[in-house]
């Protein structure tokens, strides 16, 4: 079975992906910053790996040899509006879920070139091709990363590395409940905030998102972009049937 590496595994939908991944009987390396989080998991390696510090990518890349797919996992996200949100926190997420993505899989991918095969998989999210309000800083940086998988899917597939981007909606994980928010004290946006879980929709399992990737990464020609659970689909197509000369809600709302 291939041997596959994850990024951001201490936690979430990162754990759930060794563990399945384990399960089906893949030799999994599983990294995260603070690789002591990852003692209990059932895997072949466990390494530090801070996909925005260079010095640390390369080390874990060293360390874990043979690498047949790389699982790009590890992000963050933010809650707050776009006319007040900290520039700061908008560079975080990009460096984190954009720049550590391509980092991690620039690492890897002259050894899957010179074999003539490899997988790259990018867990995005249905804010990959669609925004919610107040989570904008974290749909750029995936509008950003599906770019960036796109386009090494043109380039890396010439030379045979296999390039698939997972969408799942809301997941039970808890990045959402751990993210930072920024709304001042009667914040004007504060409304909008309040009415974010009825706009996230129907929440999916870690479990489900493995699944998908497990699938994928085991499927002889897997498809480019892999939507995650019915509410992931639907709300995929619904962007893709809606007219593009105005702003796309999956759920309308009043505030």
């Amino acid at each position: 079975m291939p041997s596959a590496l994850i990024t951001g595994a201490s936690k979430g939908i990162g754990r759930a992906i060794a563990v399945t991944l384990a399960e089906r009987g893949h030799r999994v390396i599983a990294t995260a910053r603070r690789p002591e989080t990852l003692a209990d998991l059932p895997v072949d390696q466990r390494l530090r790996l801070d996909v925005t510090d260079q010095e640390s990518v390369d080390q874990a890349v060293r360390d874990a040899g043979h690498i047949d797919v790389l699982i790009s996992n590890a992000g963050d996200t933010v809650r707050a509006p776009l006319e007040s949100v900290p520039l700061a926190e908008v560079e975080r997420l990009f460096q984190l879920n954009t720049l550590g993505a391509l980092r991690v899989a620039q690492a890897v991918l002259p050894a899957m070139r010179e074999r003539g095969a490899g997988r790259l998989l990018f867990v995005s999210s249905i804010q990959g091709r669609l925004v919610l309000p107040m989570i904008g800083p974290y749909a750029a940086s995936k509008w950003a990363l599906e770019a960036l998988a796109e386009t090494l899917a043109i380039e890396a597939g010439h030379f045979g590395v296999k390039v698939s981007i997972v969408q799942p909606g809301a997941v039970s994980s808890g990045g959402g409940e751990r993210a930072k928010a920024f709304l001042k004290d009667n914040d004007p946006y504060g409304p909008l905030y309040a009415a974010l879980p009825a706009l996230r929709g129907e929440a999916i399992t870690p479990e489900d998102v493995a699944a998908a990737v497990a699938d994928t990464i085991e499927h002889p020609e897997p498809p480019l972009r892999v939507p995650v659970g019915e509410p992931a689909a639907r709300a995929l197509k619904a962007r893709k049937e809606a007219p593009e000369d105005e702003p796309f809600l999956a759920t309308r709302i009043d505030w």
